[in-house]
């Protein structure tokens, strides 16, 4: 019976790990599987732990407060700030955005030839026009399914390209980093610890009408809640690292250089044979439109929730905030000559970002007068001060990385 119970509560974990399987995390994942072999397994690692943290603090908010993570911001934290936390968010959002187009856009190339810039705009107009007429539900189980498919096609992988499993065990939670890898590193980590993540999960916990009506169904859907994030999390962290390890087997260790995302379709070629660019495509192309669906509603939602405004997906300031995400990143493709490159940089850009979004959740996750009862114990508050300052950290050696020190 509990069994079952779970089962029924599963869901917005699985919602938002769409957007952590994505095309920035594919690019970041053979980067670094194709660049330093496994050394960077160990920052998947660390990424999904810090990611199951604030994931479920996220959603902890949104349980007990009936607010998105916007909403609450613009209730609870003063305009300064407030205006800080929301400018950087938006273009957070358009970062996501443009990886998540470029991908469709990417796939469309792959399978139909259309050049990647009009086929971004192809892939833009369908996504806006999705969700704009609220028609993404209909597609959301099959995109998801084969998602997830390509995701087990990595994971039978392992078995076929015989990876060195002793290094990659040891370089899942052993760390090394270095001056040539940090731009790197820090791509992986915002490719699965991503800000819009932390504004969408609160939300979709909303859309399902997740808020107790009694102390004893709070605490029922926290307890549930936390099984949906850490399974969900997990799913994704196998996922990740099978992506890097594949691209270390299949690349690095036959000294091959990555520079473009369609050469990263060899990845399934011992899979797929000959077919595998056309699986790539149809992948990508998914993975594409359905976290560029995830990135749209999360932008549409943190512009009207910082607002405080109305977060409903059929509200004109919802739908501003919709084309204020995407219609930018559109802008952006255009410019783009490498886009390969382009895919790396908007995953960083989102880890430098997101110390300032972690920052918020925080003071609002710790604090009696928001949260009452539910606020956070020592042991939480404390675990995501740390996890912060490691990310700050990060940030910091990737500063000194871009600016031409060294360490």
């Amino acid at each position: 019976m509990m069994l079952r119970q779970v089962i029924s509560y599963l869901g917005p974990g699985f919602f938002v790990t769409v957007g952590f399987i994505d095309p920035g995390n594919w690019a970041t994942n053979i980067a670094a599987g194709a660049g330093f072999n496994y050394s960077l397994l160990w920052v998947v690692t660390l990424s999904t732990l810090v990611l199951i943290l604030w994931q479920h603090m996220s959603a902890h908010l949104g349980i007990v407060t009936g607010k998105c993570l916007a909403e609450a911001i613009h209730e609870h934290i003063t305009p300064v700030p407030r205006i800080i936390y929301g400018f950087t968010a938006m273009a957070a959002m358009v970062s996501t955005a443009l990886a998540e187009i470029l991908g469709a856009a990417l796939g469309i190339n792959l399978l139909f030839g259309f050049s990647v810039r009009a086929a971004a705009v192809i892939a833009t107009v369908f996504v806006i026009g999705m969700i704009w007429f609220q028609r993404y539900q209909s597609l959301e189980k099959l995109i998801v399914a084969f998602v997830s498919l390509i995701g087990f096609a990595y994971l039978v992988e392992l078995y076929i390209v015989k990876p060195n499993w002793g290094a990659a065990v040891y370089h899942t939670f052993i760390p090394s980093i270095s001056s040539q890898s940090i731009i790197v590193a820090m791509g992986v980590l915002g490719a699965v610890v991503m800000p819009h993540n932390m504004y969408l999960h609160s939300e979709v916990i909303q859309n399902r009408n997740w808020k107790g009506a009694s102390e004893s169904e709070t605490r029922r859907l926290l307890r549930f809640e936390f099984v949906d994030t850490l399974v969900a999390m997990l799913v994704g962290m196998a996922i990740n690292c099978a992506m890097v390890i594949v691209a270390a087997a299949v690349f690095h260790r036959n000294g091959v250089y990555v520079d473009d995302l369609k050469q990263a379709s060899d990845t399934l070629r011992p899979l797929a044979g000959n077919l595998a660019s056309v699986i790539f495509g149809i992948a990508l192309l998914f993975a594409g439109l359905s976290s560029s669906m995830t990135a749209g509603i999360a932008g549409g939602t943190t512009f009207s929730g910082y607002l405080g405004k109305q977060t409903a997906l059929d509200s004109g300031w919802f739908r501003t905030g919709l084309v204020l995400t995407l219609l930018p990143a559109l802008a952006i493709i255009m410019m783009i000559k490498n886009t390969f490159q382009a895919l790396i940089i908007s995953q960083v850009c989102l880890s430098v970002q997101l110390p300032l979004t972690m920052l918020p959740l925080l003071l609002l996750t710790q604090s009696r007068r928001v949260m009452g009862k539910y606020s956070n114990g020592r042991l939480e508050s404390s675990l995501m001060i740390i996890s912060g300052l490691v990310i700050v950290g990060l940030n910091v050696l990737l500063m000194i990385r871009l600016f031409g020190g060294s360490f």
